[in-house]
């Protein structure tokens, strides 16, 4: 897929301080690239100044207005533009000046690319972020992590990534094909690797850009709405949702064996975190069925390609 022009769309819900800081390098990023970028905010519902604040500092900017549907926002305005190429940013993200030519150059030399995403860091510079990512099966749970053993002599080196959440560039195409993100992980946790995941079984790949850089604060949108207690608990939910949905086989059976261990260990310990994601999980389980059949899951080599993913991205 070789591509033209560029589109980044930064999402943003109160988060009008961020913008201030962010933002400036995102535009910094368009204009250095060697192709046409436009750049444009997806203001979830935000109920802060981020709007004035933008309409009065950087009103070059082009602003979208959503509903507050999480990263599946994406979905809506991906379909209303018509860039090959979309950069998808969270709000907490800053780019390098010349962060966008790679992982466009990614997209356009691997005809299976899906998606591609840099290499992160934390804001200090000091901690890697990711999104080189690999995934791992825990008692029975689907967990995908950039640090895992080993991760800084692959830092630098390119290669497939499983997922990637805070920054990317997609084809815009492919990723509308798919269903984009998933509304069911609302409002946040575990849609990128779900993302990932889906795309993988649809013939996508996910492409680790290093040349290609990136930094991120993290968790400066969740944690002041939910807490540390309620981030663990969505990902908890998330992490449930996602093995109810997409898993089948042996795999599927593993996770059933330990969710049994894991709900007992949490009523004999009165540890209310996971039963509380489970109960929430299970509220939702029409939506997951549909989810499931919609996907065909189990049928069609689904448990082949299933078992591929978990091999190439194993740890």
């Amino acid at each position: 897929m070789r591509a033209d022009r560029a589109h980044l769309l930064i999402l943003n819900h109160n988060g009008r301080a961020l913008l201030e800081e962010c933002l400036p390098s995102i535009i910094e990023a368009a204009r250095h690239a060697t192709i046409p970028c436009a750049v444009t905010v997806v203001d979830n519902a935000s109920t802060d100044d981020s709007l004035a604040w933008l309409a009065e500092h950087q009103p070059g900017v082009a602003v979208v207005r959503c509903p507050n549907r999480g990263l599946a926002s994406f979905n809506q305005v991906l379909a209303t533009i018509d860039e090959p190429v979309a950069i998808l940013l969270n709000n907490d993200v800053k780019l390098a000046r010349d962060a966008v030519g790679p992982l466009v150059g990614a997209m356009a030399d691997h005809d299976d690319a899906l998606f591609a995403a840099p290499l992160c860091w934390s804001f200090d510079g000091r901690v890697y972020e990711g999104m080189r990512t690999r995934v791992r099966t825990r008692f029975g749970l689907v967990q995908g992590l950039c640090r895992v053993p080993g991760h800084e002599a692959a830092a630098f080196t390119a290669g497939l990534t499983a997922s990637a959440g805070p920054v990317l560039a997609v084809d815009r195409v492919k990723f509308l094909a798919i269903g984009g993100y998933d509304p069911l992980y609302f409002p946040g946790r575990i849609e990128d690797l779900d993302f990932g995941f889906r795309g993988w079984m649809a013939g996508g790949r996910g492409y680790y850009v290093p040349d290609s850089v990136a930094w991120h604060r993290g968790g400066a949108s969740f944690e002041p709405a939910f807490g540390r207690d309620g981030c663990d608990r969505l990902a908890a939910r998330n992490t449930l949702l996602f093995a109810w949905k997409n898993l089948a086989g042996r795999r599927l059976a593993t996770h059933l064996f330990w969710l049994a261990a894991r709900l007992a260990h949490g009523l004999i310990t009165r540890r209310r975190a996971f039963l509380e994601a489970f109960g929430e999980a299970g509220r939702m389980c029409r939506e997951v069925i549909r989810a499931r059949r919609a996907l065909a899951v189990g049928r069609g080599g689904w448990t082949a390609r299933q078992e591929a993913f978990f091999d190439e991205f194993r740890f």
